[in-house]
């Protein structure tokens, strides 16, 4: 899609009844409107509650007869933004905090900082910039819904990492057996069962071995000669320590991170199950459960990267500098020139495309060609993924960019109906590896 839709949102300054700035905070917001029709300007202070907010936006709705009103805040999403977005007659125009902070010190070398002055700085920025800036476009609800269930998924899943570092760490300290005994994964049903019934070694060789060994093979560890060596190992070892001062904490840690496990174990099939249920029910299920690779983990994810809003992403060097893909390049003169990866930019977005990246080797003759060839030059395979390719002399780009290229067009072809796919398993064109180039200051949409 072409950029009507932004154009028509974002033209002319007398489209918009009011133009405000807030700066937002966690118990109050600083405001600043200035009324298009006389260009007043007034200050306020609103409080950050349901009922406040919903007084101020009626208010605006009446004073201003229900015309568009823009908005400039310092917020992609969070609690005060899905707030706005209940009243139709608001644009909001989300920006980057270190837009404000830099345009505030180009004015302001003594670095002072007030709310009120970062809500007339936001204000500026509409006044005089809005041209540059982006409007929020957000996606249909069930896109919206089953990007925070995705996101909330992984959330999960790195606090299980977390747990699960915490508990090795507690086992070192007096019960090392453990580790190998109860299995590779310790967040598995196998592990965390096993240090519930037996937290230490003194109680495991307390048990008796047919207990042991009817517990593995109940939780399908059923190779009889791997039990048998394990029970024969069981009876050899020697604790760590015997210093109850040390054991007895140790303990109590160790049955209170097994049960968070299992507590986690239960959410994440509850959202596993959500989110199966949901994306089978998207729109656009079916194409992202045709690409090579996706599965039913990234192809949700592919899909809430995307998103339902196709006039967001104009070209596929929007979507891989906004995933962070797409190296920045700066240079001053004729000596100074460097290259790295975006700083800001959404991490979940920017980690399901390396995933994809990766997965898709195992589909893609292409990228299992490129792999081999990096890891072949030593490199291990994370770094292969996010490897370089020069291009026209200076430009470079990782493997993630080429297949977030690739997705791009594959998607647009599907989309268009066409007969020429162009996906990553059967393409043998090559593409341009573009740097960033300045864009604007706009927080991308969420």
């Amino acid at each position: 899609m072409n950029q009507t839709k932004l154009n028509r949102i974002a033209s002319g300054q007398g489209d918009f009844a009011a133009l405000i700035g807030l700066d937002w905070a966690s118990q109050k917001h600083a405001l600043c409107l200035c009324d298009c029709a006389t260009a007043k300007r007034e200050n306020s202070i609103l409080e950050h509650t349901p009922e406040a907010i919903a007084h101020w936006a009626r208010g605006l709705e009446q004073r201003f007869g229900g015309k568009k009103i823009a908005l400039c805040l310092e917020q992609a999403k969070g609690p005060l933004i899905y707030a706005l977005l209940e009243y139709s007659f608001f644009v909001l125009y989300p920006v980057n905090p270190a837009t404000v902070a830099r345009y505030r010190r180009a004015f302001k070398t003594s670095r002072a900082k007030d709310d009120p002055a970062d809500a007339q700085v936001c204000l500026e920025l509409l006044l005089h910039h809005r041209e540059k800036l982006t409007p929020w476009l957000g996606n249909d609800g069930a896109t919206r819904e089953l990007s925070r269930l995705l996101e909330a998924r992984r959330s999960l899943i790195d606090l299980r990492t977390l747990l699960t570092n915490m508990l090795r760490d507690a086992l070192k300290s007096y019960y090392p057996q453990a580790l190998e005994l109860a299995g590779q994964d310790l967040f598995a049903p196998l592990g965390c069962q096993f240090l519930l019934k037996w937290p230490s070694l003194e109680q495991l060789q307390k048990a008796r071995t047919e207990s042991v060994r009817k517990f593995y093979y109940a939780h399908n560890c059923r190779r009889m000669d791997v039990i048998e060596k394990r029970l024969q190992a069981i009876a050899q070892m020697k604790p760590l320590c015997r210093d109850r001062a040390l054991i007895e904490p140790a303990l109590i840690q160790v049955k209170m991170l097994v049960r968070q496990l299992l507590q986690l174990r239960t959410a994440l099939k509850e959202y596993d199950s959500s989110i199966e249920h949901l994306f089978a029910q998207h729109q656009d299920a079916t194409i992202w459960q045709s690409f090579p690779g996706a599965g039913p983990t990234l192809a949700p994810r592919l899909c809430c990267a995307f998103g339902s809003e196709r006039s967001r992403y104009q070209s596929v060097l929007a979507i891989q500098q906004y995933s962070g893909i797409a190296p920045v390049q700066e240079k001053s003169g004729k000596n100074q020139h460097w290259v790295h990866r975006r700083w800001a930019r959404p991490h979940f977005v920017h980690q399901s495309f390396f995933e994809y990246a990766s997965q898709s080797a195992l589909h893609c003759p292409w990228a299992k060609l490129f792999l081999k060839e990096q890891i072949a030059r030593g490199k291990t395979h994370p770094t292969a993924v996010r490897a370089r390719w020069p291009s026209n002399g200076n430009a470079s780009c990782s493997c993630a960019g080429v297949t977030a290229s690739l997705t791009t067009k594959l998607l647009t072809s599907k989309l268009s109906n066409t007969e020429a796919h162009i996906s990553p398993a059967n393409s043998t064109r090559s593409y341009s590896k573009p740097h960033e180039t300045p864009t604007n200051n706009s927080y991308p949409n969420p």
